[in-house]
């Protein structure tokens, strides 16, 4: 402990000879309650003429204290100055403007449209993770009888699937491939029978080859007929099958999500925040679709369009959210839910790209569609994500 106030003694009387040092008269560094007072650019020596280094770009006027430390933070967050109250009345009353006069070159007076969604974001996030907010993880697992239940299904299932097998391996006229499939299934079925019923002995399992032909094994009450019947349906399973273990790992994942899908639900949660910003990329050529024969807005617009617009929804979600916490009834958290983003998004459309009612109408009808279906996309690479 004494090494520790030891230390912080130290640091102290440095700080202040330090300052000491750098207020003497006629220094460059000289401090005025944390300011420097500077006639020269700290950072390269320039001499300054107005408020920015005109050779590389640093403010003239810099400071050095805890005030100024928490407005770099903020600022540095989501640029949190005047930019933030200018930018963020836009975005929920004046989407179009705000969108039109960033693309358009005014740069300065706004809150970057990236940074704006990241910290949006960010905030939703923490928010939520503060409210305790997340997917449900917990999930009873099954009572005993419920198991039992599950495994004679299991069973069921992979007897009634062997004897299909073997059927089609006896009467059907197979290709080499289609019968070396075939057999790899059988045989993983045989498998995991046994593994599941190790004590139940069944005349499949007597022959470690291919088995032979016999009117015993075939179920009772089926004919040849009956097989018949069954052929396209058998064709079809065996080509599913043979598609799966192409790619197995899709086989692996679905094993994951059903082994423990508390896991997987959190993985999805994470991955969503972790991959949010792939909506924009998947959004752009939707958009993109909407004006491709219009040559004077470019993807450049459409980025814009797409970043400022999820920005905007993202803080709607959260605000709704908190709502709903503190107290606001149902009804009208379905009402801003429902009426809200498509009013928004028919603003940001005519004020953007300059539509009448009419255009902007119809290609808000035709993107509430390509929404759903870009959702469905982004949701499906989550998942895919947590597969690994």
């Amino acid at each position: 402990m004494s090494d520790i106030v030891e230390g912080l003694g130290t640091a102290v009387e440095g700080g202040l000879y330090a300052k000491a040092v750098s207020n003497e008269p006629g220094s460059a560094l000289a401090l005025d309650k944390g300011h420097f007072a500077e006639g020269e650019c700290l950072n390269c020596g320039t001499p300054l003429v107005g408020e920015h280094c005109h050779a590389c770009g640093q403010k003239a006027h810099l400071h050095r204290t805890l005030t100024g430390f928490m407005h770099d933070v903020a600022h540095g967050a989501v640029h949190f100055d005047s930019k933030t109250w200018r930018t963020l009345p836009m975005l929920v009353f004046k989407p179009g403007e705000l969108t039109r006069r960033y693309i358009d070159g005014e740069r300065t007076h706004f809150v970057s449209p990236m940074a704006l969604f990241l910290f949006s974001i960010f905030l939703m996030f923490a928010v939520f993770q503060f409210a305790g907010i997340s997917a449900p993880t917990d999930f009873d697992a099954p009572t005993s009888e419920e198991a039992s239940v599950g495994l004679d299904k299991k069973l069921t299932e992979l007897e009634a699937d062997i004897e299909r097998a073997e059927q089609r391996l006896e009467t059907d006229e197979l290709t080499e491939g289609q019968r070396s499939q075939l057999e790899r299934r059988l045989a993983r079925d045989r498998q995991e029978y046994a593994q599941l019923n190790p004590l139940q002995d069944l005349p499949f399992f007597e022959s470690e080859g291919q088995p032979e032909a016999s009117a015993d094994n075939a179920p009772s009450g089926e004919t040849g007929n009956d097989n018949a019947g069954t052929s396209d349906i058998v064709t079809a399973e065996t080509d599913n099958e043979f598609v799966l273990e192409r790619i197995g790992w899709v086989r692996a994942g679905l094993e994951k999500w059903e082994k423990n899908p508390g896991l997987m639900l959190y993985k999805l949660q994470t991955n969503f925040y972790k991959f949010s910003w792939l909506l924009i990329p998947l959004s752009i050529p939707f958009v993109w679709l909407l004006f491709f024969w219009k040559r004077r807005f470019r993807a450049y617009d459409h980025a814009i369009f797409v970043t400022y617009s999820l920005a905007f929804m993202t803080m709607l979600i959260l605000a709704i959210v908190l709502g709903g916490l503190g107290g606001m009834s149902s009804t009208a958290v379905v009402f801003a839910s429902l009426l809200i983003p498509p009013l928004h998004i028919y603003k940001h459309l005519r004020g953007t790209y300059g539509l009448t009612r009419f255009s902007a109408l119809w290609r808000l009808s035709v993107l509430g569609v390509l929404i759903v279906i870009i959702l469905g996309m982004f949701t499906s690479l989550l998942m895919l994500l947590g597969l690994f």
